[in-house]
């Protein structure tokens, strides 16, 4: 059922929270009114207010316009009006509002700037204090957004006031977004996020369908639609610790987790766990998978580390390269362990899901070949390199890039790509029309550039009309026109010789594409790559938030061994992440169902689980220039699952 439009009632506590940013918005809004020199009666009206006794401070305002010339009485009122509306009394702040027309006739005065965007909003104000809060948002539409920064923070803070009325909670967040850059203090933005939590509350407990999907990739504003109905459970029920526990590990930097934290310290941790609880690690520390296994163990305890002491769980490895799976799941469950990471390499994961006992939920760190069904409480997290192939796919069909050919290693790992690229691009209406395989490691991959560029049969007839009048011609070959792009997945040493050989060979020009492995930071020969497009993570890429908060947690986990640490190690923080976020949706719901709530914006990228469980990673896009990856605009692509593997070929 579609929400009804809602009267918003502010309750007096809610006003405590917000006085001291509703009164600086006020102030500013208004002509000065002096500082040190001002009468003690201005402090008392000010600390009144700042008290929540908004009924009081109103008087004090009136008595203080009263005793003052013209452009202070000015002020003073429509201080008293927004008092009283704070106060909850539309009539006095009405009343208020003639006695100040009546002055400004009796005056023959004009309002300055300032007061007149005052008294606009006062009376918008107003409309919505009276219970007319589709009115009052009319008439702020009508009214054009400030330009004075302390002016647009007054009417941002009333549109978002009217948009939870009027129950548009997206529009009331991003007022609220916008407000923040704007006020002076942390104490300040602290007060404003606490106003839009409790908003975000009461209007999720009266009905207002808080839509998260409505923000689509901004992270800040989903996170805060998500909160609302989290925040009224809470309220309502209690039990919305697991549901806390996920949203903290989805949003692990949102400007509201502070605020989660403070405001629900009392209903125990919020991590997913409880303190000590056990969680499994199952990974082949020794053995040919040592290596990856060891980059992962350690991004999982740098996330562990940086979990609040509060709902720290116990991380126990156990070493699937010393027993198989099944002897490693039978320990964890005669040890009490209440979740499940890994295992790593396929052979593992099958393993594991035929284990037929008991067990608790899995967070596996590969993926199930694709026609297998998963067991129950079965996830599945990996860097698979076919879902980077139809990123690419899916990149070029929205570049307008709908028919090309693929340079493709030799191989089982160069067929999983190719088809899995193949299938995306058909599916969007692309078109791949020739593809050649080249054998990696080589140093001259001529043969098979030439032949997907028919540089070969440029040859051939060039042969045939030399023949034909038999003198000598001079000759350039020309490639193939008919493409919009080439395909080329490689590793970073094949892509480095592969890419100078294509502008040799006439398709420099081409758009070039290959997947994540194609890139390796800090090399200077990484000016060979120039002009290839690629997705990889923000570990890699950028330096957002969620990868300042895995070098910090890096930092204070292993000091200067933190230096060298790559994607499998990233990969490992974010599994630990996940595996945070999966204990607390199934602990809310049951089954493959416990994932279906979970995105964590995170080192690998934006993580988000399908209907069986399986991982879709969103990546960033760059283009080499100057050796230097340069981010493109556009953002992420969202990947679907395949076959592929925790971050190894």
């Amino acid at each position: 059922m579609r929400a009804q439009p809602l009267r918003l009632t502010i309750t007096p506590s809610l006003w405590r929270i917000a006085a001291t940013t509703l009164l600086s918005l006020w102030l500013a809004s208004c002509a000065g009114l002096g500082g040190a020199a001002s009468p003690p009666s201005i402090d008392r009206a000010e600390s009144l207010w700042q008290r929540g006794d908004t009924a009081a401070a109103a008087r004090e305002f009136e008595r203080l316009a009263d005793g003052n010339d013209f452009s202070a009485a000015t002020d003073f009122r429509l201080r008293a009006a927004r008092a009283w509306l704070a106060a909850q009394r539309p009539a006095d702040a009405r009343r208020v509002l003639t006695a100040l027309d009546g002055a400004v006739r009796a005056a023959g005065a004009t309002l300055s700037p300032a007061q007149q965007n005052g008294r606009q909003l006062a009376d918008i104000d107003l409309a919505l204090g009276e219970g007319q809060a589709q009115a009052a948002w009319a008439q702020l539409a009508a009214l054009k957004e400030p330009r004075d920064p302390a002016q647009r923070e007054a009417w941002l803070e009333l549109r978002q006031r009217i948009a939870i009325a009027t129950a548009r909670p997206v529009d009331a967040v991003r007022a609220q977004v916008a407000r923040e850059p704007l006020l002076g203090t942390d104490a300040a933005r602290l007060a404003a996020r606490r106003e839009l939590f409790a908003q975000l509350r009461t209007a999720s407990q009266r009905g207002v369908k808080l839509e998260p999907l409505a923000a689509e990739r901004d992270t800040v504003l989903r996170g805060w639609l998500e909160l609302g109905p989290i925040a009224a459970m809470a309220a309502d029920r209690g039990g919305a610790g697991p549901a806390l526990a996920a949203w903290r590990a989805r949003y692990p930097t949102h400007p509201a987790a502070d605020l989660v934290r403070s405001e629900f310290s009392s209903s125990g941790p919020t991590t997913g766990f409880a303190s000590g609880a056990h969680v499994a690690v199952l990974l082949p520390i020794t053995g040919r998978a040592a290596g990856p296994a060891a980059q992962i163990r350690d991004g999982m305890l740098a996330a562990l580390y940086a979990t609040p002491e509060l709902g720290r769980p116990e991380m126990r490895v156990y070493d699937t390269g010393l027993q198989t799976v099944a002897a490693a799941l039978d320990e964890a469950q005669r040890n009490g362990a209440e979740f499940v990471v890994g295992p790593l390499t396929r052979e593992e994961v099958l393993e594991a899901a035929d284990y037929s006992e008991r067990r608790p939920p899995v967070l596996a760190l590969n993926f199930l070949p694709g026609e297998r069904v998963p067991p129950e409480s079965f996830f599945q997290y990996a860097l698979s390199p076919e879902d980077d192939a139809r990123l690419v796919a899916r990149r070029m069909l929205a570049d307008g890039r709908r028919r090309g050919v693929a340079l493709v290693p030799e191989g089982d790992w160069g067929n999983r790509v190719l088809a899995a690229f193949t299938e995306e691009l058909v599916a969007g209406g692309g078109q791949l029309l020739s593809s050649a395989p080249y054998t990696p490691g080589s140093n001259d991959y001529g043969g098979p550039i030439q032949n997907v560029l028919r540089l070969s049969d440029s040859r051939a007839r060039h042969r045939r009309l030399e023949s034909m009048l038999g003198t000598s011609l001079e000759f350039q070959p020309r490639r193939r026109s008919d493409i919009d792009f080439i395909f080329a997945p490689a590793t970073a040493s094949t892509a480095r010789m592969l890419r100078p050989q294509l502008r040799f060979h006439f398709a420099g020009d081409i758009p070039t594409y290959a997947t994540s492995d194609a890139f390796e930071p800090g090399l200077a020969s990484n000016q060979d790559l120039d002009g290839l497009i690629f997705p990889d993570m923000p570990w890699v890429l950028s330096g957002g938030e969620s990868v300042e908060k895995l070098r910090a947690a890096t930092t204070s986990a292993f000091g200067e061994g933190a230096r060298g640490r790559g994607k499998l190690y990233a990969f490992g923080y974010d599994a630990w992440l996940l595996a945070t976020a999966l204990r607390g949706e199934t602990l809310a719901r049951s089954g493959r169902e416990g994932a279906s709530g979970v995105v964590v914006d995170g080192a690998t990228g934006r993580i988000s689980f399908d209907a069986n469980g399986r991982s879709r990673r969103e990546l960033e896009w760059a283009q080499m220039r100057g050796g230097t990856p340069k981010l493109l605009p556009g953002g992420t692509t969202s990947g679907t699952s395949g076959d592929g593997s925790g971050g190894s070929r």
